[in-house]
């Protein structure tokens, strides 16, 4: 265990964070009740890996600016092993952070000796920094440079996030969005009504553009369909997903609710069709193709489609998916489909609780290529339990050999929801590898089948500290993921457990959340569209 007492409350999140990616196997408890007056000499705690303190000591104060010196002391059995310290202008918030992480970085490396790949990044999409500064006019190698030097990036991170915002800028511009917006920072939430916002963490010095109407749509939208079920629940999984055999009886009236959301919705966007939908889960394809023609031809008759430049599927689990399903989806012109093996090795898969073989990948995705899917991707995961170098080459392998038109390799994140850490005393023993040799191999088999990074993001307790990366042919890239990753566009989502993120000029964002319980999604569906009403109209 690991035990930090903090003085600034505010800066609770950013030092968790941190802590954690240096030592992800241990207990971090970050204390804010202490302050400046309770003594330097903590005292430690059994089973404490180390003591960390961390305090902000006023230095001088004036009429408008309040100078600090940020102390950072590592104890071991109440014995100082390390120090730093730094200065900082307290009332410039967003460099106050960005100096106490440097010097916590600084010296948790040092005394770890590890260096991270991301540096002291936590908390934001490595893509969002470059991105926005290339909105402001500045060269890749400003954006490089001011990379290393403010978040501790290596070369390679550095250079993927660039070069995928680059990529990025140039996929959107098909989309018309207003472009000249270039993504601000503002520390504090504004209210509004019982909503919870969120704020963009990018630098600061980045200025706005001139204040436009609070219109969520300014930019357009994408429109998202949750469908929360699967054949079964993977070892690994924190959605909001339940097995398709309990709720058999009830997946119509499921898709009546669903479908209840969907017209009324609607009618608060006259005239307003989406850029980009996304139907995903769960696994949409637990469906039966009835239900799915259902689906697809109510959101045909709801959405105003002629704009659509781009319509997923997540088909997902191979096991489900059929001719039938496939038959429907190419009726209603669905342009992309993700078929997800997430590996190929059959002894993982029964490990994590995949009910699907390697060969009924293998199968669902030829039948996919012979019924003319000419955009299919496929989804893998980096440091799944008892995989290493070995294994993640087996499945490269074996996905080069299909040719998916897109490949998105993900990095474990077992987070607090998922069975694995729930019972993480039954499965203590497993070993989760992740390693820049790994995941430089993986990009290596992308680009040799044709295959380029177009998005990146990142999530908390990834294995080895990576990232989740995107790769596709030309023409092949996921728009709706680039979207929602990058925050500049509104996403309208519907269904249990459905995000919607209304994104305001000014880089103001404002999420409305559906219930997750889809009994209580059912129940209370007219409260879920009212608080779509009120985020949208106020």
């Amino acid at each position: 265990m690991i035990q930090v007492n903090l003085n600034r409350q505010c800066f609770q999140y950013d030092v968790h964070s941190l802590v954690r990616a240096f030592y992800p196997g241990e207990e971090v408890r970050v204390d804010c009740t202490q302050r400046e007056s309770d003594g330097t000499k903590p005292l430690p705690t059994d089973g404490e890996l180390f003591f960390l303190r961390v305090a902000f000591v006023p230095d001088c104060v004036e009429a408008a600016d309040q100078c600090s010196q940020i102390q950072i002391s590592l104890c071991v059995n109440s014995e100082e092993r390390l120090h730093m310290e730094g200065s900082c202008l307290e009332a410039d918030r967003h460099e106050t952070k960005n100096e106490l992480k440097r010097l916590l970085y600084r010296l948790l490396s040092d005394y770890s000796g590890r260096i991270l790949p991301w540096g002291n990044l936590t908390g934001i999409r490595p893509t969002k920094i470059p991105m926005a500064l290339l909105n402001q006019g500045w060269k890749n190698s400003a954006i490089a440079d001011y990379m290393r030097r403010t978040y501790y990036t290596s070369n390679e991170k550095t250079a993927l996030a660039i070069a995928i915002a680059n990529r990025e800028r140039y996929l959107l511009e098909k989309l018309e969005l207003n472009q000249e917006l270039a993504p601000g920072h503002t520390d504090e939430a504004e209210p509004l009504s019982d909503l919870r916002f969120v704020q963009t963490d990018v630098p600061d010095h980045l200025e706005s553009a001139e204040e436009r109407p609070a219109d969520p749509f300014w930019n357009g939208y994408s429109l998202y369909i949750g469908i929360p079920f699967c054949p079964s629940i993977c070892l690994y999984c924190s959605f909001s997903s339940s097995p398709i055999a309990l709720w058999k009886n009830q997946v119509d009236a499921y898709l009546d609710t669903l479908l209840y959301e969907m017209e009324q919705v609607a009618k608060l966007l006259p005239g307003r069709g989406p850029d980009t939908v996304y139907i995903g889960g769960g696994t949409p394809t637990t469906l039966e193709p009835e239900q799915m023609e259902r689906l697809l031809s109510k959101i045909e008759t709801c959405f105003d489609l002629s704009r659509t430049q781009e319509f997923t599927v997540e088909a997902g689990r191979p096991d489900s998916i059929s001719r039938e399903k496939l038959a429907v989806l190419k009726k209603h012109g669905i342009t992309r489909i993700s078929i997800n093996p997430q590996t190929m090795n059959q002894e993982t898969l029964d490990f994590i609780g995949r009910k699907h073989t390697v060969e009924e990948t293998e199968e669902a995705f030829a039948l996919a290529r012979e019924m003319g899917f000419d955009n299919i991707n496929m989804d893998l995961i980096v440091g799944l339990p008892g995989e290493g170098a070995p294994e993640v080459e087996h499945t490269m392998q074996v996905l080069s050999g299909m040719a998916p038109d897109s490949i998105t390799v993900h990095s474990l994140a077992v987070k607090r929801a998922a069975r694995l850490r729930l019972f993480r005393e039954e499965h203590k023993e497993l070993t989760f590898e992740n390693s820049s040799a790994i995941m430089d191999m993986t990009a290596a088999y992308t680009r040799e089948a044709g295959l380029y990074p177009y998005y990146l993001y990142r999530q908390k307790n990834m294995a080895g500290n990576f990232e989740n990366v995107g790769y596709a042919r030309e023409g092949c890239e996921g728009l709706y993921n680039i979207l929602i990753m990058e925050e500049i566009q509104t996403i309208l989502a519907l269904g249990a457990g459905a995000s919607t993120k209304l994104v305001y000029p000014g880089n103001r964002i404002c999420r409305v959340e559906n219930v997750k319980d889809i009994k209580n999604y059912m129940e209370r569906i007219d409260e879920m569209i009212e608080r779509k009403r009120a985020g949208l109209y106020g």
